[in-house]
């Protein structure tokens, strides 16, 4: 590989980093460019941490053998025992990372003693050479455990990697983590907000609605449920059993919503607001029933299990509501919320608690069983006409049908 083509190779990972262009396309990419250019690669793996409540990291891998394989691999942590912290501290990354070096060649030579256990595989496959760089991250570049990037380049030519080849790799493979970290940075601002404010509000926040006032009116299904008892739980409880119970509701809350096409805007205490909004009323009220449905089946799960395991057990109250609502950011200049504001927000809460005093597990308003289609019309029956606290007037109230449970 000569100058001419480093440079050119080099600017197209300019390019395609600004462009956005992701992990796999740009691995893939450089790959086949530095072979186009005759740097005789037949694996590459880029590594980088992430900042993800379930994954500690992506590998994008590429090969030229034709063999298929995920080209994206996200792992779970390596500093929780078992075979993946096994596997990490007897790799050659882990080796670069604790050690003072930034590179690290092993010619895969015949009889050669190999000190990681991944080495002897790609000898096994007919590799010949392998080489592995790091490149770290200064303090104020990190993001929770992202600190650097990792990579590997194997190849098969009988004599390896000649010493061009490995200053093509110096010259060139910062500039592809650069782009690499750009890419992942891009992808941790998707995932924290929608994590942190739902998935519709985060899509909201990043597409540019971050200016304070700025909200939207719309009509909405509102969904407000709170756990049964969760004070009762928690005051006679051991403390460590707070959080687990808590995870444990809230998921099955959640991934119902989920399911259901909902978008979760906020947790309160064992509280959770959602709104589920359709092409009209009547979608927006079935998709919110779908989800109660879902989380209906879901304890019954959850509750089997944790009985099983002699962990306390509870239920979830639920009001629906439908009505307009104020979407979009409230706060101060320096500390907003993208949330939902305005009376029927208020309403639903109050209709919530009311599951109390009818004992049942949901209560819904009148303005929603109204918009509720057929035929899950027919499975709702009133439970009486009930006045809300801190609501003006008394409305009818409504539940679903036990004898269709």
């Amino acid at each position: 590989m000569n100058r001419d083509d480093i440079d050119r190779i080099g600017a197209w990972i300019t390019e395609r980093g600004l462009a956005g262009t992701t992990e796999t396309e740009l691995l893939h990419g450089f790959c086949e460019r530095c072979c186009d250019a005759g740097l005789p690669l037949s694996r590459g793996v880029a590594l980088i941490d992430t900042l993800h409540p379930t994954y500690e990291g992506r590998a994008f891998r590429w090969r030229n053998d034709g063999v298929e394989e995920r080209s994206v691999v996200e792992f779970g942590r390596t500093n929780e025992g078992g075979e993946a912290e096994r596997n990490w501290v007897n790799s050659a990354f882990y080796r670069l990372l604790h050690g003072p070096d930034d590179e690290l060649r092993r010619r895969l030579i015949p009889d050669a003693e190999l000190e990681f256990p991944q080495l002897e595989s790609f000898r096994s496959a007919g590799h010949t050479d392998y080489f592995a760089l790091i490149h770290r991250f200064a303090a104020d570049g990190m993001i929770g455990e992202m600190d650097c990037v990792y990579s590997s380049w194997t190849t098969r030519s009988p004599g390896g990697f000649d010493d061009e080849d490995l200053e093509a790799l110096r010259r060139l493979v910062p500039s592809l983590a650069l782009a690499i970290k750009c890419a992942s940075l891009a992808r941790i601002a998707g995932t924290l907000v929608e994590v942190y404010l739902g998935r519709d509000a985060g899509q909201r926040v990043l597409s540019g609605r971050i200016l304070r006032g700025v909200a939207d009116r719309i009509s909405a299904a509102l969904w407000y449920s709170d756990l049964r008892g969760f004070t009762t739980i928690t005051d006679s409880g051991p403390p460590g059993e707070v959080i687990p119970l808590l995870n444990d509701y809230a998921d099955a809350v959640i991934s119902a919503v989920h399911e259901a096409g909902g978008d979760v805007l906020k947790l309160i205490g064992d509280g959770t607001l959602a709104i589920f909004t359709g092409a009209d009323h009547a979608q927006s009220c079935r998709a919110a029933l779908a989800a109660e449905a879902g989380l209906r089946r879901r304890l019954a799960q959850l509750n089997a299990r944790r009985s099983a395991e002699e962990q306390p057990v509870t239920t979830v109250y639920l009001g629906l509501h439908i009505g307009d609502v104020f979407y979009g950011n409230i706060g101060s200049a320096d500390r907003l919320d993208f949330t939902v504001v305005g009376p029927a927000v208020n309403e639903v809460s109050r209709i919530a608690a009311m599951c109390r005093s009818v004992d049942r597990h949901v209560v819904m308003s009148s303005a929603f069983v109204a918009s509720t289609p057929e035929p899950e019309r027919s499975r709702i029956v009133s439970v009486g006409r009930y006045a809300l606290r801190g609501i003006g007037r008394a409305q009818e109230l409504f539940t679903i049908d036990p004898a269709t449970l």
